[in-house]
């Protein structure tokens, strides 16, 4: 499978359709606008570095997988948060927070006249329309958190991508095409900040981000699966590596990034940590008696077992990514990033998952079924004989073809 598809569907999956107006299936019928609260005072004369002050935060988004956990990171530190979106994802949330509602793309009239300390844009896709949002707000916030991707990096061979790293580009600038060109159009969303705040943009790079509320079980497939006990089909190598970042150190750092003014761009993502130790730790974070069944890669490709999205959370460092899973986050640390132990993760996942419908949790949104899983081994077994008898050991050098059936 293509480099570039990759690439796009690793960092993607957070929620596309945030970027797309919902259609109601006829003629649009023009309405009144709303009903405007009195004009905000002008905004205040402190500076960016607010030391310790109460802000207030313009959240664009904040009910999908990173806004509630934003939400959350910023009342417990005493700030004031308002939310603008459409009203589409889970309305219900924070009864008691100012919400104000309009689109991204078209209407911001709840907007006008209105300031705040801080805005953190967790629902930027599309260049014109995150301009559109910045040059409103400009005159009126101090500060402007772009939520952007590690997708925006244009050569994943490179162990030890940072920020300065070269990041992708489109053959026309002017697309909107967000599935095709996805890490290129933040990254043209990310200039487009920083040309109308100029030294008060604040460009955020996570990597996989996981934790309770994610909508798309990249991560969550394993301590569920875990959870489950049994033989469980564990991807390649055990040394090989992945990286991801807990929801709420996320949350956290950009919060934190507004308390202290810091601007300028950060890779915001864990270290990278070999997929064994993920595993086993879970298992051990679980008390699982499940027992970790390692299968090479070439027996994955020619079954036509997908990294990332059969496998959820990995992809072998075949040709071209060897430095999928190194971005390198020291100066994110630097500015405050933390790092919980992956068991924190686990544990608050699985608490998460089990409150979740029942209908919800029947079918995993990411990894292979059990049934499949069963089959696989099946295989695997009959290729691989118990100790004594002729096989050949897990953990075979990926090739070349493998990095064609990358997701």
């Amino acid at each position: 499978m293509q480099r570039r598809r990759f690439i796009r569907l690793a960092g993607s999956a957070l929620g596309l359709a945030a970027c797309r107006p919902e259609s109601t299936g006829g003629t649009a019928v023009p309405t009144d606008p709303p009903a405007k609260p009195p004009a905000d005072p002008p905004l205040r004369a402190e500076p960016i570095l607010l030391g310790g002050q109460a802000q207030k935060i313009l959240i664009l988004g904040g009910t999908g997988f990173l806004g509630p956990h934003l939400v959350d990171a910023a009342r417990a530190r005493g700030h004031s948060v308002t939310l603008f979106n459409r009203g589409k994802t889970r309305p219900e949330l924070f009864p008691d927070v100012e919400k104000l509602r309009g689109d991204r793309d078209g209407d911001l009239r709840a907007l006008e006249g209105r300031t705040w300390d801080s805005v953190i844009d967790t629902s930027g896709y599309v260049p014109r329309v995150v301009r559109t949002s910045a040059e409103l707000l400009a005159p009126h916030v101090r500060q402007y958190a772009f939520i952007s991707t590690i997708s925006v990096y244009a050569d994943t061979s490179k162990v030890g991508i940072d920020e300065d790293s070269p990041v992708a580009t489109a053959p026309d600038p002017k697309t909107e095409d967000v599935p095709s060109f996805y890490g290129a159009l933040k990254a043209l969303c990310e200039r487009t900040v920083s040309e109308v705040f100029p030294e008060r943009a604040t460009n955020i790079r996570p990597g996989l981000i996981v934790g309770p509320y994610d909508p798309t079980d990249r991560f969550t497939y394993w301590p569920v699966r875990i959870a489950g006990g049994g033989e469980v089909l564990a991807p390649g190598d055990p040394a090989y590596a992945t990286q991801f970042i807990d929801v709420r150190d996320l949350a956290a750092f950009i919060v934190g990034a507004l308390e202290k003014g810091h601007v300028g761009t950060y890779n915001a993502v864990g270290l990278p940590i070999p997929m064994g130790d993920v595993l086993t730790r879970t298992r051990a974070a679980l008390k699982s008696d499940a027992t970790l069944e390692w299968v090479d890669v070439k027996f994955l490709d020619d079954n036509k077992v997908q990294p990332w999205s059969d496998m959820p959370a990995w992809a072998p460092p075949v040709e071209g990514f060897e430095g999928f899973a190194s971005v390198k986050s020291e100066r994110a640390v630097a500015a405050g990033l933390t790092i919980r132990p992956v068991e924190d993760t686990v544990t608050a996942t699985m608490e998460w998952w089990k409150t979740l419908p029942e209908a919800r949790r029947a079918k995993l949104r990411a990894g292979i079924t059990r049934e499949r899983e069963a089959e696989l081994l099946a295989a695997w077994h009959a290729l691989h004989p118990p100790p004594g008898k002729a096989g050949k050991k897990p953990g075979a050098k990926p090739t070349k073809k493998t990095a064609k059936n990358l997701p």
